[in-house]
């Protein structure tokens, strides 16, 4: 029962669903300057955890012969879940994350439902489109500070500079997870750019949307849209995606993929950091 249990949470990903969560309240805080109400940032971090926990589960459900070859060790491959208890785990997640949406306006459940249908629908097609599929990805990491803004129905300029700094560092990460699983990806006939390019020209282009989401770090400042405090946190960060897109280019294996891919979740969590830091 036990080695169920930790299956499961390594089945959604619990690291992936608090940063979601927590990009939600984070877009909660902009918005409202500051403050912060209870229902809002209960039912936005709800929705948001348990949406990404369905969509991890979903995904590896539907990866299972990708990741046979990819990740033996992953809890479906490895048998310790099975994959109808998979999309249990899916369904049970999903409903929680809906019905959340639903309880704070119709804004926030439409963006809630527009994320669930790019996610079922890059688990099941949009994944083999290779840089398409990763933008899918993208806008869905992105879509919580624009969640967090219509759920206390205050959308604001310094929301969508961020969404689309999240939009632009996570699609660099999409793009170094496709040289990590090139191998796999080329068997299953995944377009990927690493498996249409070769990893070299991936990694480079990789880079180019860390550059980008580290040019766009400064706007925010510069406009004067946020507190002094987020500036060295975030030049922490930016440092961060720099080496680790060199490293990436000086070594662009699979194996060096697998390792900079989640070094840069921990550089994106520092981000986020900077952007509750900023909002204060």
């Amino acid at each position: 029962m036990i080695k169920k249990i930790v299956g499961l949470i390594k089945l959604i990903r619990p690291i992936n669903c608090l940063m979601m969560g927590l990009a939600v309240i984070i877009g909660e805080l902009i918005a409202l300057k500051g403050a912060l109400s209870l229902k809002p940032f209960i039912l936005g971090f709800l929705t948001a955890f348990f949406l990404t926990a369905g969509t991890m589960a979903f995904n590896d459900y539907y990866d299972l012969e990708v990741d046979l070859i990819n990740e033996p060790k992953r809890p479906i491959p490895s048998g310790l879940i099975k994959p109808k208890e998979a999309l249990i785990c899916t369904f049970i997640c999903v409903l929680i994350g809906i019905l959340s949406s639903a309880l704070l306006n119709l804004s926030s459940f439409i963006i809630a439902l527009i994320s669930l249908v790019l996610m079922v629908y890059y688990n099941s097609k949009g994944k083999k489109t290779g840089l398409l599929g990763n933008f899918i990805v993208s806008i869905c990491v992105a879509l919580p500070f624009i969640y967090g803004g219509y759920a206390v129905n205050n959308m604001n300029f310094t929301l969508w500079i961020f969404a689309l700094m999240a939009f632009l560092a996570n699609t660099g990460r999409e793009i170094v997870k496709g040289i990590a699983d090139v191998k796999g990806d080329k068997i299953k006939g995944i377009k990927t750019l690493a498996a249409t390019l070769g990893s070299y020209k991936t990694s480079i282009i990789a880079t180019l949307f860390f550059l980008s989401a580290v040019a766009l770090s400064f706007l925010p400042a510069i406009l004067n849209l946020i507190s002094l405090i987020y500036i060295p946190i975030v030049a922490f960060s930016d440092i961060g995606f720099i080496y680790l897109s060199l490293s990436l280019m000086k070594n662009h294996s699979s194996e060096k993929a697998k390792a900079i891919k989640n070094k840069i979740l921990l550089f994106m969590f520092i981000g986020l950091i900077a952007f509750i830091a900023g909002s204060l």
